[in-house]
């Protein structure tokens, strides 16, 4: 049937065959496994080559080859979770091209993928660090000791195991939603194992703001779908973009060309967020087990270090300044850090602070460029720079600090060199990650794409449905990652799909409504309790 056909058979009423489920049982070609497994290994051997060039770079002689072991399996984990998340999140981007016939499954599986790839590889990092800032910063200073080891391990295999449950029963979760559990539940833990409330384990500040995103963004997807859906049928008036699909045949040119640009556009999106929240903790794991590579940014212009110079000077007056008439002796460091987990300014915050920023300033002006640091010292600089930045952080929103415009603007632009040069994400580490993504997106994603597709109206979606779910998800998705905040691309477009059905009259189906409550509600809670016994478990082994 022809566009104009189609058109003119709605508009007048004549019969149409009823829209038929999409074929899912379709496999992929030996080619395409060929290739699949052909990329995984160029993948891996790619990451390999990196690592070691990296370390070569550096003048290191290798004395030991067990932290390269520990980072083989450290990051097998890290990659596997992104894997997981790829084919667990796969179908909020694909289910509506292929519940319109707009792609065959395994094209729109392939396509989501490439897009996926090309969000990781695009993206700003900022989530990425936006997650990291969640853990305990004492476990953050020691990512290389067994409690750093045990953090990690704990949360991503909480993350990946609550995942795979959700998947294996076609439950719409959020991977997003249970990282922060996992986040969470490791910092409560390590609290209470060292005698302190478990609140004070996390930054509940920086919590709420990203339970606030999480929270609040299936309330957007519902509602956003739902209003976009009514203006399309005030603005459109063409039928054939109200319709189901017609038997097995693909829908008008113009309608299917929509439909795959909003999918590209939640998959590039999904790729640009969620590929972040293994990034950053990659990034832990490689400075706890090569430091002398991936502590410092070795890749920082002079001309930037020598900027951080001036701005570093600028920035002690100013600290030294609210320290004055108050001396600290000894190390700096434990009250800073004290500062940190309690966010209360005591009177020995701003003398050890100024000790500290010029105590960093002189080890920059001492070598002169990061990439000539020392490898026995380059941790502790690492250390004492993202101990700096995390308290200057805390400083900008704590009501007590006292700062007047000038001096948050000096201490914001010495914490923006702090963290040029400690908060960065090397190539290879996006290219990994990508890689993982992309290819997860190929696997599994069919038990939560019927979900998606059958489970969550009583009528087949239509394409004006699919297109106002998923350009609402893209656009959700798009305004976080500007924003550095972690979103779920599921809660988002799977509650967009619920409130286009609810707009045009199509019913809902609450049993299924009911279980992704469930899932939702649940989460948080099982993702906590998961990481929090791993995270002392492994603490007691390592």
């Amino acid at each position: 049937m022809t566009d104009v056909a189609f058109d003119r058979a709605v508009a007048d009423g004549a019969p149409i065959q009823p829209a038929s489920r999409p074929n899912l049982d379709k496999g992929f070609n030996p080619l395409t496994m060929i290739l699949f497994f052909g990329i995984l290994a160029a993948g891996l051997l790619y990451v390999a080559y990196s690592i070691y060039s990296d370390v070569d770079a550096t003048g290191t002689r290798v004395t030991s080859y067990l932290p390269y072991m520990l980072l083989f399996v450290a990051l097998l984990i890290a990659l596997g979770f992104e894997f997981v998340n790829g084919f667990h999140d796969t179908a909020n981007a694909v289910a509506t091209v292929i519940y319109t016939h707009s792609l065959p499954a395994e094209a729109a599986v392939m396509w989501s993928g490439l897009f996926n790839f090309l969000g990781v590889l695009t993206s700003t990092g900022a989530v990425a660090f936006g997650i990291v800032s969640l853990l305990p910063v004492e476990l953050i200073l020691q990512v290389g000791s067994s409690a750093g080891f045990a953090m990690v391990f704990a949360l991503l295999i909480a993350a990946i195991l609550w995942n795979l449950g959700t998947w294996y029963f076609g439950l719409p979760a959020s991977s997003s939603h249970t990282l922060i559990g996992s986040i969470i539940g490791v910092g409560v833990a390590n609290a209470l194992m060292r005698g302190r409330d478990g609140t004070s384990g996390v930054d509940w500040g920086k919590a709420t703001e990203i339970g606030y995103a999480l929270l609040l963004s299936p309330l957007v997807g519902f509602v956003c779908a739902a209003v976009l859906l009514l203006l399309l049928k005030m603005i459109v008036r063409n039928p054939a973009l109200y319709a189901a699909p017609d038997g097995h045949k693909p829908p008008p040119l113009w309608i299917r060309g929509l439909l795959i640009a909003t999918c590209t556009g939640v998959s590039f999106a999904h790729g640009s967020n969620d590929g972040q929240k293994g990034m950053g903790l990659i990034m832990l794991i490689l400075i706890g087990t090569v430091p002398t590579a991936y502590a410092l940014n070795r890749a920082l212009p002079d001309s930037q270090v020598a900027q951080f110079q001036k701005v570093s000077e600028a920035a002690s007056k100013v600290v030294a300044a609210k320290g004055a008439g108050h001396s600290i002796i000894g190390d700096p460091r434990p009250a800073v850090t004290q500062y940190i987990t309690s966010h209360h300014i005591s009177e020995g915050t701003y003398p050890s602070l100024a000790v500290l920023v010029k105590d960093v300033g002189d080890q920059v002006a001492k070598y002169g460029s990061l990439n000539k640091v020392p490898a026995e010292v380059v941790g502790n600089t690492r250390n004492d720079m993202y101990l700096t930045s995390e308290a200057i952080r805390f400083l900008m929103k704590d009501k007590e600090n006292d700062l007047n415009k000038d001096e948050v603007a000096t201490l914001n632009a010495y914490k923006g060199g702090l963290d040029s040069a400690t908060k960065f994400i090397p190539t290879w580490v996006k290219v990994a990650v990508a890689i993982a993504l992309g290819l997860g997106t190929m696997i599994g994603w069919k038990r939560i794409v019927v979900t998606v597709g059958e489970k969550i109206g009583k009528t087949h979606l239509t394409y004006a449905q699919g297109a106002s779910a998923e350009l609402v998800a893209a656009a959700t998705i798009g305004a976080a990652d500007m924003f550095g905040l972690p979103v779920s691309t599921t809660h988002v477009l799977s509650s967009g799909v619920a409130g286009a059905m609810a707009a045009n009259g199509s019913g809902l189906q609450f049993a299924t409504l009911r279980n992704m409550l469930m899932a939702w509600v649940l989460t948080l809670p099982v993702a906590i309790l998961l990481s929090g016994t791993l995270y002392v478990i492994f603490s007691r082994l390592f």
